[in-house]
């Protein structure tokens, strides 16, 4: 048994819906978040960028003595993973390889669709993981890097994000897709303006899933807490505070504690 907490970083507001899972199927466990406000979005920035700022979210958990670390930010996962494992002798998750995993059980017609931010989509890397769990999976790609900003503002229900959507989600109709991985934390809070676009297809939420396999991997290394801790979660991010405590506020509600500005060094 081990009572730290858990260390979940994004790159703003969109890990809360990780925070959300975490806590509905492990609600003992208390959370160390971290947002980085200051630098959102990460999908527009270059691969370096990215790497540099991921290596500093996960040096400050580490600082605040978590027991492990959930890459809840997709666009770190498909660009960073790789050297945050390397570098830090702690156990690290991202949410690609457990929202590929997911859509290929999902899918009957071998036919899935993707959007996240643009480096996500670029990096190739939930074609990748999905590829190599079934290569005869007909993958569909689609940058979306508006939604992020709209999330951000808190303009879920705003007719300019539904136009949004609809733009970007179109193409899918016509591909016959019946599974969509939504391959950005911050697009759960849209699931339902996206169900309506594309009614009849799967939608592959990584904030669950990740939450799934953060749960297994503390089971199977005995690292779960044995008393309830999750009142002693914290929050912080790198600027603006207000903001993000009011939008955390709209889908976390009574389990939102508010967020405390911090530096990064």
């Amino acid at each position: 048994m081990d009572n730290r907490g858990i260390g979940v970083f994004d790159s703003g507001v969109g890990g809360l819906t990780v925070v959300k899972e975490i806590f509905k199927i492990l609600p003992k466990e208390k959370i160390i978040y971290l947002g980085d406000t200051a630098r959102t979005p990460y999908g527009i920035k270059a691969k370096e960028t990215i790497i540099r700022f991921s290596k500093e979210n996960t040096r400050f958990l580490i600082k605040m003595n978590v027991k492990i670390i959930v890459v809840a930010c997709n666009t770190s996962s498909a660009v960073a993973l790789p050297f945050l494992k390397k570098e830090n002798n702690i156990d690290i998750l991202g949410v690609i390889k457990a929202g590929a995993k997911t859509a290929v059980l999902k899918t009957k017609n071998m036919r899935i669709g993707v959007i996240g931010t643009n480096a996500t989509i670029n990096s190739g890397a939930y074609e990748n993981a999905i590829k190599s769990l079934n290569k005869n999976i007909k993958v569909i790609s689609k940058p979306t890097p508006l939604l992020v900003p709209l999330v951000e503002e808190g303009w879920i229900d705003k007719k300019i994000t539904k136009d949004v959507l609809y733009y970007y989600l179109k193409d899918f109709k016509k591909n016959r897709i019946d599974t969509l991985v939504l391959g950005c934390t911050h697009y759960p809070l849209l699931k339902q303006l996206i169900a309506k676009i594309l009614p009849d297809v799967n939608l592959v939420d990584s904030a669950e899933e990740i939450a799934k396999e953060t749960k297994e991997m503390l089971v199977s290394k005995n690292l779960l807490c044995n008393k309830n801790q999750k009142k002693k979660s914290r929050f912080y991010v790198t600027d603006a505070p207000e903001i993000f405590n009011k939008i955390g506020k709209m889908f976390l509600k009574e389990d939102m504690i508010e967020a405390k500005k911090t530096e990064l060094k």
